[in-house]
């Protein structure tokens, strides 16, 4: 069953617009920074949030989109999940204020807000380069999110920039699960050639990453780089500090509710898109 949750108080003054958050509230372990971002940005604008939980499916993603359009919201803010361009073109067609957050599409007719992916992700390669490694393997993510894909091609692009030829035998897909990740961890270990560092595309799986090296007693940072992208509390307070690129949650979440406001009032404005540049952290996992 679809639940909605208003968080409009009884004794609040009217509200300026009733924004709908359609996300899957534990499907990244930012999930929460981000609600309470939106819910802040919204409440300094006069505005009521009505969030609805995804699952991080797309079954669930549609329904709770269609509760949330008969609930009479003024505006949709979508953290899209593998396989919702259905949901999103539907949204476009309908003309519902719109704004995909975090997970950006690759497609111009809708809002969205998130983090740039390809050079960033590049950076990451290059800094293992610069520490003279050669065989850089890559965990992706989700092949279904436009962000894994661009992720991909930040690496591939990182090791051009390094002079280095692309070897398919050093990727596997760890389906932005941590599960994922330590079956795709093994099958890197296990193969040829073997890799001296991995790239982790996002942080749901470093965790898999992390219990893989482990259960084969390999050390993280000094027989094995890793680095990552996301930015996980308990990525800086393992032995060693995870080197990774954190995302501008909090901003993502003030833009977003500052681009559907705009969208509402102008709706026949072009649309925008708008990434962000991650944070480099820097820790011990990288050998450095």
């Amino acid at each position: 069953m679809t639940a909605l949750s208003p968080e409009l108080r009884l004794w609040d003054p009217p509200v300026t617009y009733r924004i709908g958050v359609a996300m899957g509230t534990h499907a990244n372990p930012y999930s929460g920074e981000l609600l309470r971002s939106i819910r802040t940005a919204a409440a300094q604008a006069g505005c009521d949030v009505t969030l609805a939980d995804t699952g991080d499916t797309a079954s669930e993603e549609s329904a709770v989109v269609r509760a949330l359009r008969a609930d009479l919201v003024d505006g949709v803010l979508l953290v899209p999940s593998a396989g919702a361009e259905a949901e999103i073109n539907g949204l476009v067609r309908m003309g519902v204020p719109t704004v995909l957050v975090d997970r950006v599409a690759a497609r111009n007719d809708v809002d969205q807000v998130g983090t740039e992916n390809v050079h960033a992700v590049a950076s990451l390669v290059r800094h293992l380069t610069e520490r003279r490694h050669r065989k850089i393997g890559l965990i992706s993510g989700d092949e279904a999110l436009d962000i894994s894909r661009e992720r991909v091609r930040g690496y591939r692009l990182g090791l051009d920039q390094a002079g280095l030829r692309f070897n398919r035998e050093l990727v596997e897909c760890g389906l932005s699960t941590s599960g994922g990740a330590a079956r795709a961890t093994a099958k890197l270990l296990d193969g040829w050639p073997s890799p001296t560092a991995l790239v982790v595309a996002d942080e749901s799986m470093l965790v898999g990453v992390q219990y893989e090296a482990h259960r084969r007693g390999i050390r993280i940072g000094s027989e094995l780089a890793v680095v990552g992208y996301g930015d996980m509390e308990w990525a800086r307070r393992v032995s060693p500090a995870v080197t990774t690129l954190a995302q501008p949650i909090a901003d993502i979440g003030r833009r977003a509710v500052r681009m559907l406001l705009s969208r509402m009032a102008d709706p026949d404005g072009p649309p925008e898109s708008v990434s962000l540049t991650p944070r480099f952290l820097h820790g011990a996992s990288c050998g450095c």
